[in-house]
């Protein structure tokens, strides 16, 4: 069994790949890499911005529409690759029972602050694509939360990215919740609706620690947060969707929201390279890793259930970085902030890659 099949068959934990690339598509590399057991896949700009940077893939269909906007352009050359990995999955999503073998897709970062668009731009990416094993990503923004309830309300798969606090988290499940209510009502087929809520995890370290610095808090206190989080997100998880505001829903055939772990690539070198994923297994969890990372965890990671180890260390560790003087939910809300612009930059990025090899050619 490879490492891969067994988190998941041992851990219950669901491997995802963080990176599409036409190359790979066409010459084999993903249909190995899904072979090897990765279980999902996800995409955004900067993943598409990198591919047609270092790849003449793309050359040929951003010929053909050379006389569309470039989100336009974006859409339909994404959408080959999109629609090649879903059906690439497939068999994965038939094998779970519509539970697992996505593929990830989001609205534009600029509609991060605007609920009508962000759930027109959605409707219109799962009307496009028409897949079923499609997630639509919604930055977890305050008005991306009536976005997803809408949009679940509606039978659309949302994958919620920009999670980065145990509060939002919370404001996210209900949003969830709330989408299912309306879908039941409507007479939806609830097992139908996937979604899962990405929490992004080391970028958590790397703000925390920053603060923790400045502030002259313990060194032992350092790269502790991020974990710790994750570890209490799990035990809301776990209260939650045991809740008779979802069971209720769960007998009619809803799915679980699974937490997501996202941004799982060690960013400080001095950590160790599997921190964001030997210690965040559990069952009814995806991590979403780069190439990188599942390469790493293939050739040494560790696969036991660890994310409810031990709850009590991780409330108390980020009481002790409170008490040191680092606020986490402000730490969060910067983050999300911060998130936000960093993903629009890199949806910037990716039109002007689009407008110079148009142009190119």
């Amino acid at each position: 069994m490879s490492t891969l099949r067994e988190l998941f068959d041992v851990g219950g934990q669901s491997p995802w790949l963080d990176n599409v690339r036409r190359d790979w598509l066409r010459d084999g590399t993903m249909q190995r890499i899904v072979d090897e057991g990765v279980r999902g896949v996800t995409s955004n700009p900067t993943i598409f911005d990198k591919a047609m940077q270092s790849t003449g893939e793309y050359d040929a269909q951003l010929a053909e529409v050379a006389g569309s906007t470039p989100e336009e352009a974006f859409i339909a050359v994404a959408g080959r690759d999109i629609a090649d990995t879903a059906d690439l999955l497939d068999e994965v999503f038939e094998a779970s029972g519509g539970t697992d073998g996505f593929v990830s897709f989001e609205v534009s970062p600029e509609l991060a602050y605007d609920t009508d668009a962000t759930v027109a731009a959605a409707r219109s990416i799962s009307e496009r694509f028409s897949l079923r094993n499609l997630l639509v990503k919604v930055p977890a923004t305050s008005a991306g939360l009536p976005a997803i309830t809408t949009l679940i309300g509606e039978g659309i798969s949302v994958n919620v990215t920009l999670i980065f606090g145990l509060t939002r988290y919370a404001q996210v499940i209900d949003a969830y919740l709330g989408g299912l209510e309306i879908a039941a009502r409507a007479g939806r087929d609830l097992h139908g609706v996937a979604s899962v809520a990405s929490f992004f995890v080391s970028r958590v370290d790397t703000e925390v620690d920053k603060r923790l610095e400045a502030a002259g808090a313990p060194a032992a206190l350092h790269g502790r947060a991020a974990v710790a989080q994750a570890v209490l997100a799990y035990e809301l998880f776990e209260q939650r969707f045991a809740e008779a505001s979802f069971t209720s829903l769960g007998a009619k055939g809803a799915q679980v929201q699974r937490p997501l772990w996202a941004s799982t690539s060690t960013k400080n070198p001095a950590y160790d390279d599997l921190l964001y994923v030997n210690t965040l297994i559990g069952p009814h969890t995806v991590n979403t890793m780069p190439d990188a990372t599942i390469d790493a965890f293939i050739d040494h990671g560790t696969v036991a259930r660890t994310i409810d180890a031990d709850v009590a260390v991780a409330r108390a560790t980020l009481e002790a970085i409170s008490a040191a003087g680092v606020d986490i939910e402000d730490v969060a809300t910067a983050l999300e902030a911060e998130g936000v612009r960093s993903f629009a930059a890199s949806y910037a990025s990716l039109l002007r890659t689009i407008e110079e090899k148009r142009s190119s050619l």
